[in-house]
Parts: C-alpha cells; sequence; structure tokens
C-alpha cells in the first residue's frame, strides 16, 4: 500500500546482516513493540535472515506459516536474493523488493513484515497486516429505516473494498495521496472515469497539491481547507459514514476524499439539494419520499424565520395579528419582566445549551436529559413568571423543525440569530431584507464550480426528476447527474 515516504537518510544498507541489523535497532531504540527475529534454515546453512515487525500490527500466524517456516525449511542453493526470497521462499500472497529504504520504513510502519538476508541490501516486504479494526456497523448519525445498514470503519482499505464491491466498473479510480510529516497518512481520491467532470478532478487535484500539514488525523482536517466558502454556514462539501451514499454521489458525478484512520468521506461538489435529502430516499416508496422532503424544505425555513417573525410582530406590527391571539398573547406575558426581544433570545441560547449537552453526554442519558431538562426548566420558567408561555412553544416548535435537517444545524442556527437580529431591528421589512441576503448569499455560493442552488432555481436546474421531490425509479434516467453535463450536448 502507498503511504508518505520517511527521511532515512541514515539507514544504508550493505551486504552485511549484522550491520544492517544494528541500524534498524538503532533506529527504533526503546521502542518495546519492535520485534528482530533472527533465523536461518536448517539444511541450508547460508540462508541467515533478519526479520521485523511491530507487535500488535501483524497476523502473527501469517508470520509463522508464511515466513518463518518456509525460511527454515528451505534446502535451495546458494546464494538467496531477495527476489528468491520474495517469489520462492515466501508463501503469500504479497511479497515484493523494495529497495528504497523510506518505502520500507512505511511499509513496516503499517503492519507489513521487513525481511533482510545476508548477502543482499535490499529488503523484502511481506503483507502481514492484521491490526484490530472496528465491525463494519451502521452509523449512529445516519440510521435509515430502510436500506444498506453497513457503515465505513477507521481502515481505509476496508472502505474501499464496500465502495468497490457496489461499483464493479474499471472506470472507478482510486488515486492515493500521501500527507502528514509526523502522521504520515493516506488519503485515496475516488471517482468514476467519464461520469465525473474532468475540470472537477482537476480541482481535486490542485487543492491537494497545496495542502500542507505536519499530521492528519481525520477528514475534517481537509474539508474545512479543501471546500469553497469556507466562512459560510452552509455546508458545500458533504460528509457520509455510509458507503451505499459515497457510491450514489460517485454515480452523481461526484468525486470523494477517503483518509486512512476515520470513517468520514468528503464528497464534492455539493449542492443545497443534498442537505434535504435523507439517506434512505431512495428505498422507500417515492410518494412518501416527496412529501418528507417538502417538509424538510418547510421546516427548515419555518425553523428560520418563525423566531424573526414573532418578535417582529410584538414589536412592530402588533395590528397585523388576530385580536384573540393578541390579547392572548398580552395575557400570557402579563407579569414577566423581560421584554420580548431578550425573551426570546434567552430561550433560543438555553435551547442551543439542552441540545448540545445532550448531543455530548453519552447514550440514553443525553437524550433522558435533553427531554427533561427542556420540559422542567420551560414548566418552571413559564410558572415562575420568568418568560410567557407563546416564547417557549415559539422557540421549541423552531428547534424541532431545524431538527428535520441535520445537515445544515448550524446554518440554521446561524441564520435564527442573524434574522431575529434584523427583525427586531426593522421589524418584517427587516425580516424580509435579511431572508432576501441570505438567498444572495446562497445564490453567490459554489461548490467545485457547481452552483450552489443547481436543481432548486430555474435558471440552473438541467434535471427536476430528484430535485424536490424524487420521481420514480422508472422515470429517473439519470438520478442526479449534475456534473457530467457534457454527455447532454447534441
Amino acid at each position: 500500500m502507498p503511504g508518505q515516504p520517511l527521511h532515512s537518510d541514515f539507514l544504508h544498507f550493505t551486504d552485511n546482516l549484522e550491520d544492517n541489523v544494528a541500524q534498524m535497532r538503532a533506529l527504533f531504540q526503546n521502542d518495546n513493540t519492535f520485534v528482530v527475529r533472527a533465523m536461518e534454515s536448517r539444511t541450508a546453512p547460508h540462508l541467515r535472515c533478519a526479520v521485523f515487525f511491530f507487535d500488535g500490527m501483524v497476523t502473527n500466524l501469517a508470520i509463522n506459516q508464511s515466513v518463518l517456516r518456509p525460511i527454515a525449511d528451505w534446502n535451495g542453493g546458494a546464494p538467496v536474493s531477495a527476489e528468491v526470497l520474495a517469489t520462492r521462499i515466501s508463501q503469500i500472497n504479497d511479497s515484493r523488493v523494495e529497495p528504497d529504504p523510506s518505502n520500507m520504513l512505511s511499509s513496516l510502519l503499517y503492519g507489513d513484515t521487513v525481511i533482510l538476508t545476508e548477502g543482499d541490501p535490499r529488503a523484502v516486504v511481506v503483507n502481514t497486516k492484521g491490526f484490530a479494526l472496528r465491525s463494519s456497523g451502521e452509523p449512529d448519525n445516519e440510521r435509515v429505516l430502510q436500506g444498506p445498514r453497513e457503515g465505513f470503519t477507521e481502515g481505509f482499505m476496508t472502505n474501499l473494498s464496500m465502495i468497490r464491491r457496489r461499483l464493479r466498473t474499471p472506470h472507478l479510480k482510486f488515486t492515493f495521496y500521501p500527507f502528514g510529516e509526523q502522521s504520515h497518512t493516506t488519503v485515496v481520491l475516488c471517482y468514476i472515469d467519464g461520469v465525473c467532470d474532468p475540470a472537477v478532478i482537476r480541482q481535486w487535484q490542485h487543492r491537494l497539491s497545496r495542502f500542507s500539514r505536519d499530521s492528519v488525523l481525520d477528514a475534517n482536517y481537509f474539508s474545512e481547507t479543501l471546500r469553497d466558502h469556507r466562512l459560510s454556514p452552509f455546508p458545500t462539501m458533504g460528509t457520509t459514514e455510509r458507503p451505499d451514499v459515497v457510491a450514489a454521489r460517485l454515480l452523481e458525478g461526484q468525486a470523494a476524499l477517503l483518509v486512512d484512520g476515520t470513517p468520514v468521506a468528503l464528497t464534492a461538489p455539493y449542492i443545497l439539494q443534498a442537505c434535504f435529502q435523507a439517506n434512505d430516499d431512495y428505498y422507500r416508496n417515492f410518494f412518501y419520499v416527496g412529501l418528507a422532503r417538502l417538509l424538510r424544505l418547510a421546516g427548515f425555513a419555518l425553523s428560520v424565520v418563525i423566531p424573526a417573525l414573532y418578535v417582529s410582530l410584538l414589536l412592530y406590527h402588533q395590528e397585523i395579528l388576530p385580536t384573540r391571539l393578541l390579547f392572548a398573547i398580552a395575557a400570557a406575558r402579563q407579569g414577566v419582566p423581560m421584554p420580548t426581544l431578550p425573551e426570546t433570545l434567552l430561550l433560543l441560547l438555553i435551547f442551543e445549551v439542552l441540545k448540545e449537552a445532550g448531543t455530548r453526554t453519552p447514550g440514553a442519558i443525553g437524550q433522558t436529559m435533553s427531554i427533561v431538562g427542556g420540559l422542567v426548566l420551560g414548566q418552571a420558567a413559564v410558572s415562575a413568571r420568568f418568560v410567557s408561555a407563546p416564547v417557549v412553544i415559539v422557540v421549541a416548535v423552531a428547534g424541532v423543525l431545524g431538527l428535520l435537517c441535520p445537515k445544515l444545524t448550524t446554518a440554521a442556527m446561524i441564520s435564527r440569530f442573524f434574522l431575529l437580529a434584523c427583525g427586531a431591528v426593522l421589524g418584517l421589512y427587516g425580516v424580509f431584507f435579511g431572508c432576501a441576503l441570505l438567498l444572495a448569499h446562497l445564490c453567490a455560493l459554489d461548490s467545485f464550480g457547481v452552483p450552489y442552488l443547481l436543481n432548486l432555481l430555474p435558471r440552473v436546474s438541467p434535471h427536476l426528476e430528484d430535485a424536490y421531490v424524487r420521481a420514480p425509479w422508472y422515470a429517473m434516467r439519470r438520478r442526479g447527474r449534475f456534473v457530467a453535463q457534457e454527455e447532454e450536448k447534441p
């Protein structure tokens, strides 16, 4: 497996095995997981080898049966070169001669076994990886009612096999890139040749070439650096832990980036339409999916606007409210010491605090704390006349509606406070002005050259089969193909 080349100027292997072993011991001194195993053939004394590996990173059975035993049983003639070790003695499917010490060290640190023999300065690298990995289960934050239950793990070679199993085409390409001077992390750029626009692939490659960090431990390192419009609260690069989602986005013309050591895959180009789609939209009845998508779209809009409308109507436009509703709100606010704007702002902040606390608290305790905390605090605050009941209802409705689109949680929170400020200053005119600014901001966004509002505005809608609603499969000839538009030209 390709990896980040290491600085190994101090390694200069020779034909003398003892000198080479001494260099390796000096390199990994004070590391008790580094194992050196000297081996000789029982019937051919001229075959003398040294086997190097890290305890806990290898499969001991593979080393014993496919490396050590064949060396001990070898009865061939002299001399024994690295090619003989790799092709005739080693009995494992992945064994190669590696003359470059940098590549040899990279493979050794990733779980391979290295063999050095007397009379040859070149190393033999044998694939004996056997470190423990988490089982492939359904991601907790992307559960579905119907569809596959498989999710990515921290071993990215396993993740690539999940994608390959779903897309059995020779046009599926995996390109490896090494990153991190200290972590030596390998990342993989995945795309389907002929489906993904070559301009998108060039942008991915250009941005990756400019990425530079001493360590890379998670996909978010790349997400915050490579995405378009980094300061925008709206996501312009997708994230997922599901192989079926990655496969579907590759078929749509996107490219995916997988990072070794994390189950999160990044996909781009990414448009706003994808934020209103659920993972099981393509595994359920299209009537229900269409209604659910419209509910998510309306829920996000109402979640952002409702608090601002409440504040602006009570502060500036009370004549618009029905008389009975106005009297009910006035009666509920009697005895409340806080004005409308601070009251609404405080409850919104408390809601965000409860949501964050429930997310960070482990297991069922977090869910219980969020529900009970919200009920107890809300009821106690209303009973004590600290806040009014209508504002509790408004904030609760806005918060629940915001949960319909988990991919836009951050954008909904920031937009909610922004429109609240606009409504508090200019009333309904401020709310409309703030909505216009948000729409203008969305129109200015793009992801890897693709308009962010593609399929949601008529002027940039090449395909509407999978936009607001999903057409049935017999009518969806090209699901979501929004990048590779060259095929449509006559």
